[in-house]
């Protein structure tokens, strides 16, 4: 289907800018537009333009260029709050109207982003099939075909992104919720690290695993939303503070996938087919497949409600059960419920499981940089659904259910289109805080596997992002290059290589004195110095201290130029340490000098 405005987040920026579109008439546009697939359900609360005013007044007072999503609308699923309009977590009966944003509202509100409302969801986000809703509102349809699940429980929030009625919609992620969805209509959708996003304004389900999720149309704009709403919030116990430093994904990365006979598919022969051009695609970007023992990941999913983690399901819900227990759907009651029965004693077993489980699963990132799977085994239409709807939406959790227990990070990313123009995605996932390397190594992918967004016919734009959080650059000429004796002080701090390429051509090289190992001093000189061969490492930050405290006079870190122009933080030597050093600039870099010896 196609649309008249591009919402893409840099898109509407400029439109802002260039004075072709205003806040105002892109509201009134999408309103209008939500009203005409009012038959997929998508919304609960859908705002109005008078409860949109303050918002625009708003906006009227600053500029595109003071803040990041200026005028960019967006939806949130209706376990989150928005102050001035309903939660209720898909049940009347919980109703209630807050007076203040959930924190990650109000991050992306102060940015200048516009919430058009609240949408639907599996009952109490329990659920991964989008078809727990109870009248007035129903099951949220898909994007693409209203006989087939929207998937859950953050449906409505991929719905309408997926129909561009939003820019991007935040959901949660417990089990699946923001993946699951996502895959099922062609979006890319972030569970970022358990706790990197504040929870507070959101309604549990299990408190201790909840996560805020982001639907978008691209991984670029995943991050810009990303990086908006990771706000520290005092007030939220679960939120986690970030490691200093971050492991790069290298250039030539090894990604691990499932045994064969650990696959699941459900009999879905495209499904398998899209899976296997997934990898296919990963290994065109430099990746090399590394067959995993899976088993431990898919014996931690079924703990999830299988365990005594169902319990804290109960919690957030045990007042309501008690007291109108059919103001629940049945099948969402009968879920909860089991969360009754447990025992500290069964609470304690699972933790000693989990935290084995854990154990295996983590030796898997001795062998692999990153994991692929499919996103789920298939998709079914709303008939089928209805013939198992317990056995098939489990069936949806098999490669989901366990990242939260596991602390990874993990984003679904478009893999393509079944024979019967279904979109699946297929799922990337890295240990925690590891969010930005999914990013770009899904800005990469994303374009490989689909031309289009969501359910329109809006061109994919995805620029291919680069992974620098938590990183420093530093630049190496001589014994610290791959291969040599100095490298491991890199590798084994965790550092990856980034680029290979050359120094601006006012550099001269120089024999020290001293070693073994020999080592270089490379010297700026505008006058007669040439370009020379180096490498760029990137260093986890938090190692960066240690690297350069070993580095001897009367070489340090100082700043580079390289032939495109460009300053990196890279090997220097102090004037003092060329008297008397034998120059070795002719030879053409450090390599050139061993090659000669």
């Amino acid at each position: 289907m196609k649309t008249t405005i591009n919402l893409d987040i840099p898109s509407l920026l400029q439109a802002y800018r260039s004075g072709n579109l205003t806040p105002a008439t892109v509201v009134s546009h999408l309103l209008q537009r939500a009203a005409e697939f009012s038959d997929h359900n998508a919304w609960i609360f859908l705002a109005s333009e008078e409860d949109l005013a303050p918002y625009l007044e708003r906006l009227q007072q600053t500029s595109p260029d003071e803040l990041p999503l200026y005028g960019i609308p967006f939806a949130v699923k209706d376990n989150i709050d928005v102050a001035g309009m309903p939660t209720t977590a898909a049940c009347e009966a919980y109703r209630y109207h807050p007076e203040r944003h959930a924190a990650v509202v109000e991050a992306l509100v102060s940015a200048g982003a516009i919430p058009l409302g609240k949408t639907n969801l599996d009952q109490f986000a329990t659920g991964l099939v989008g078809t727990r809703s109870p009248e007035p509102w129903g099951a949220c349809h898909n994007s693409f075909n209203t006989d087939y699940i929207s998937g859950g429980s953050s449906s409505g929030s991929a719905v309408a992104t997926a129909l561009g009625l939003v820019s991007f919609a935040l959901g949660t992620d417990t089990a699946g919720s923001g993946r699951v969805p996502a895959a099922f209509n062609n979006l890319i959708g972030l569970k970022p690290t358990l706790g990197r996003l504040s929870v507070r304004g959101v309604v549990p389900a299990c408190q201790s695993l909840d996560c805020v999720a982001i639907f978008a149309r691209t991984a670029g704009q995943a991050q810009s939303v990303l990086s908006v709403a990771s706000e520290t919030d005092l007030d939220d116990p679960w939120q986690r503070e970030p490691p200093t430093g971050n492991r790069p994904l290298p250039e030539h990365f090894r990604f691990g996938i499932p045994a064969d006979e650990q696959l699941d598919f459900d009999g879905d022969k495209g499904a398998r087919a899209l899976f296997a051009e997934s990898i296919r695609q990963l290994e065109s970007l430099g990746g090399e497949r590394v067959t995993v023992d899976f088993q431990p990941f898919l014996d931690a999913a079924r703990l999830l409600y299988e365990g005594p983690w169902v319990a804290e399901r109960y919690l957030a819900t045990s007042p309501l059960i008690q007291e109108q227990p059919n103001a629940l759907l049945a099948v969402t009651r009968g879920v909860i419920s089991q969360g009754a029965d447990g025992s500290a004693t069964d609470a304690f077993q699972a933790q000693y499981r989990l935290k084995a489980l854990k154990h295996r699963a983590d030796r898997v990132w001795e062998q692999v940089d990153v994991m692929l799977t499919p996103t789920t085994p298939t998709i079914y239409t709303i008939d089928q659904l209805k013939q198992e709807p317990v056995a098939h939406n489990s069936r949806l959790g098999t490669y989901t259910n366990f990242m939260n227990l596991l602390d990874y990070s993990a984003i679904s990313v478009p893999s393509g289109f079944l024979d019967t123009g279904l979109p699946l995605g297929c799922t990337l996932f890295m240990p925690a805080f590891q969010d930005e390397a999914l990013l770009a190594l899904a800005s990469r992918l994303h374009p490989l596997t689909s031309d289009t967004v969501g359910a329109l016919e809006d061109t994919l734009v995805s620029p291919a992002l680069t992974a620098t959080v938590g990183t420093i650059e530093v630049l190496v000429c001589g014994a610290h290059l791959t291969g040599l004796p100095l490298n491991h002080q890199l590798t084994s701090r965790n550092a990856v290589l980034s680029e290979t390429t050359e120094t601006a051509s006012c550099y001269r090289m120089y024999l020290l004195a001293g070693g073994p190992p020999l080592r270089p001093g490379m010297f700026r000189d505008e006058t007669s110095g040439i370009s020379l061969p180096v490498e760029i490492w990137r260093v986890p930050e938090d190692q960066f201290g240690s690297f350069v405290a070993g580095i001897p006079a009367p070489l340090g870190i100082g700043k580079v130029e390289l032939a495109n122009g460009r300053w990196v933080s890279g090997f220097i030597c102090e004037p003092i340490g060329l008297e008397g050093a034998d120059e070795i600039t002719h030879l053409g870099g450090w390599r050139g000098f061993l090659e000669s010896c």
